[in-house]
């Protein structure tokens, strides 16, 4: 099965130069908005990849807006309690920094008390990281090749560690299992922090964990990074082979991030969002910032945003049934 995340987005990509130099009149929000503070709710704990996304946005919104914009922590759910909160807000005023997984994948296995559809709308796509195939440093295993051969030599045995049932991780884990045959026990976890203690403790053995989480650990040498799930080379990970290029083509993934409103926002206002969240990942130390965490910056029009979350919900809707995964 070949999953084309990037490719996918790199077609809908517009030029980054272009947005940042957007007349402003077409910025004209509705008339004396915004009035208050605006809420950008994240769905998962301080410190992760969401929350570092949408802190680097949130930090030069706020001055272009003239308001504070105030990043709210709500985790559980598989990141849905913040997109639960923004669906049903009817303020003008509140955003949520959506993440595939509450977007994408957890319609397909969850009961909401929202619409993902209906009730919130794509604004504006801010990036996306990759899931890397890691090892604890007890695995002998020091290519793609050499786990599989391993892996096939002892069907079963080895387990893999996820964020949760239905995560990125695991679901990565289910298309490398179908891609190669192999076997291995799924372990999942509360969140990305456990699941690499247990790693690098070796009480499991393999992940395929986001960038964001698990660079550091790699950098320190106490993980080993096998392959990068995405269309080409990470740029924090130079010499890591991409899996096409370690001998699985097809098996690509990776966790994508954008801002959503309440559909019933005013069009101007979900324009001004959207061209000025652009002209702020146009920024050098914008792209510092979400490059030190593995991200790729591929900006999107809104149109093209909405086709994609269209798109990768009917991706996300055929993996997990041919999969049969399910939440735990």
């Amino acid at each position: 099965m070949k999953i084309r995340v990037l490719a996918a987005m790199a077609a809908g990509a517009l030029c980054l130069s272009a947005m940042a130099s957007a007349p402003a009149a077409a910025q004209t929000p509705a008339a004396g908005w915004p009035t208050k503070p605006l809420r950008l709710l994240v769905g998962s704990a301080p410190g992760g990849g969401t929350d570092a996304m949408a802190r680097a946005v949130a930090d030069r919104l706020g001055p272009m807006l003239k308001q504070t914009v105030v990043v709210e922590n709500k985790p559980g759910a598989s990141n849905t309690l913040a997109a639960d909160l923004a669906a049903k807000s009817a303020d003008n005023h509140t955003m949520v920094m959506g993440v595939s997984t509450a977007h994408a994948i957890a319609p397909h296995l969850l009961k909401l008390g929202y619409d993902n559809d209906r009730d919130l709308t794509p604004v504006v796509f801010v990036g996306a990281v990759p899931n890397i195939l890691v090892v604890n440093n007890q695995v002998p295993a020091k290519t793609v090749q050499e786990l599989i051969a391993l892996l096939k030599s002892k069907p079963g045995e080895y387990n893999f560690a996820s964020s949760g049932s239905g995560s990125t991780q695991h679901i990565a884990a289910e298309l490398f299992k179908d891609a190669t045959g192999v076997q291995m026990t799924h372990i999942p976890y509360r969140g990305s922090g456990p699941a690499m203690v247990d790693l690098m403790g070796g009480q499991v053995q393999i992940a395929f964990e986001t960038a964001s989480s698990v660079i550091p650990h790699i950098k320190s040498g106490k993980v080993r990074a096998l392959a990068v799930l995405s269309a080409r080379r990470n740029a924090q990970l130079p010499d890591v082979p991409t899996m096409a290029e370690a001998g699985v083509p097809g098996v690509e993934m990776s966790a994508w991030y954008g801002i959503y409103m309440p559909s019933a926002t005013p069009a101007d206002i979900q324009k001004r969002i959207h061209d000025d969240v652009n002209q702020i990942l146009a920024l050098p130390e914008t792209q510092t910032r979400l490059l030190a965490i593995g991200a790729d910056i591929t900006p999107m029009s809104q149109e093209q945003f909405a086709q994609f979350h269209k798109s990768e919900n009917q991706r996300y809707a055929g993996i997990i049934k041919k999969n049969n995964i399910s939440v735990e």
